[in-house]
């Protein structure tokens, strides 16, 4: 099956929308965009899809109501904006959403909420039971409480760990780019580039940090990430204008589409690749680098070089070569003070209390492939 025909067909489908196709050049909601994308999600519900939305915009819908001419640099100003918006936006679609008679529940996380192993099963089982209730999920960054050092940073980001979290079928990215160009095409020409079926694909592709009308966090480099993200792990990205929203909703016919290009993780894989937070490094050689990807085996104390980082038994590390690239993640057996007497020593040498693997097979994810 062809990538458009899979997100034309999926049956749980997460749609992001960025804050800029949302509001107005003045910074307020725009009512007639809001309900023209409801109405597109309103008709891929009733073509028997469910699907999750999630949407940016709350501190772009908190300015005008407070006064704010220009969204706010700092954090706590923002944080008020998003505390007014998070309102003013809720009330909108369920407004919006109530003209098809569609229920909507909104759910804000915050990156812990996806870090920890816990917090990540509690969300999952509260989209999961709002789907089966028939609602609507909106889903947004809890930008009230949120600081500077646990945000995700962008809207995307959330919308590719949400799509995997709940087993999404596809994952449709909204925005006000039509698709992917290899440069920036309100600075020249640039190509555009319709479908992704792997890396290659992208190279040289140069995205922007932040979005056109100034109002959002995101921008095309946050929207490759999370499609490439999603992508690799098992769910096909469809990136479209948000405009196009009927089409992206209904045949895929616009936009850029990305193939999927790996097996789907298991939800606590996927977790420990992408979600969970890291504390240490773990630096290999090549033959560890090589059991691990490869061989998808156990690491030991042999195969480590070298350990940075404070971390205790239980956390997630990344695990590095040589050059230092990051080539895996697991979760550590042993705490940081604890290895510099293992590393390079072979398991029969130490203690016998000392000779269990550093990270368990099934408690690593190689990265090298992606």
């Amino acid at each position: 099956m062809s990538t458009r025909a899979a997100v034309a067909d999926a049956r749980l489908v997460v749609v992001k929308v960025g804050s800029s196709s949302l509001t107005t050049a003045e910074g307020g909601l725009d009512p007639a965009r809001l309900d023209d994308l409801v109405d597109a999600i309103a008709g891929r519900r009733a073509a028997g899809s469910q699907v999750v939305l999630v949407s940016s915009g709350a501190i772009a819908a908190g300015l005008a109501p407070l006064g704010i001419a220009r969204r706010p640099r700092d954090l706590a100003t923002q944080q008020a904006a998003a505390s007014v918006g998070q309102i003013v936006l809720g009330h909108a679609y369920v407004a919006s959403f109530a003209r098809h008679s569609l229920r909507v529940g909104q759910v804000l996380l915050t990156a812990d909420d996806v870090v920890r192993r816990s917090h990540y099963r509690n969300a999952q089982r509260t989209l999961t039971r709002l789907l089966a209730l028939g609602a609507v999920p909106v889903v947004n960054e809890n930008d009230t409480v949120a600081t500077d050092e646990i945000r995700f940073g962008d809207n995307d980001r959330l919308a590719a760990l949400v799509a995997h979290l709940i087993g999404a079928d596809a994952l449709v990215l909204l925005s006000d780019v039509d698709a992917l160009y290899d440069g920036d095409p309100r600075l020249g020409p640039a190509r555009r580039i319709t479908e992704v079926a792997g890396g290659s694909d992208v190279e040289g592709v140069r995205a922007g940090t932040s979005g056109a009308s100034g109002l959002g966090t995101g921008g095309m480099a946050s929207k490759l990430a999370a499609a490439r993200l999603a992508s690799a792990a098992g769910v096909p990205v469809l990136l479209a204008a948000a405009t196009d929203a009927v089409n992206a909703l209904g045949p895929a016919e616009v936009g850029t589409a990305f193939a999927t290009a790996g097996r789907r993780l298991s939800s606590r894989r996927f977790w420990l690749a992408y979600a969970a937070d890291s504390t240490g490094t773990l630096t290999l050689d090549d033959g560890a680098v090589a059991a691990v990807v490869r061989d998808r085996r156990s690491l030991l104390a042999a195969g480590i070089t070298a350990t940075t980082g404070d971390f205790v038994a239980g956390d997630v590390v990344e695990l590095t070569d040589q050059s230092g690239n990051v080539i895996a993640r697991g979760i550590t057996n042993y705490d940081a003070p604890e290895l510099p007497d293992l590393i390079g020593h072979q398991s029969h040498t130490l203690p016998t209390s000392r000779r269990r693997e550093v990270i368990h097979a099934d408690d690593l994810v190689p990265l090298a492939h992606h």
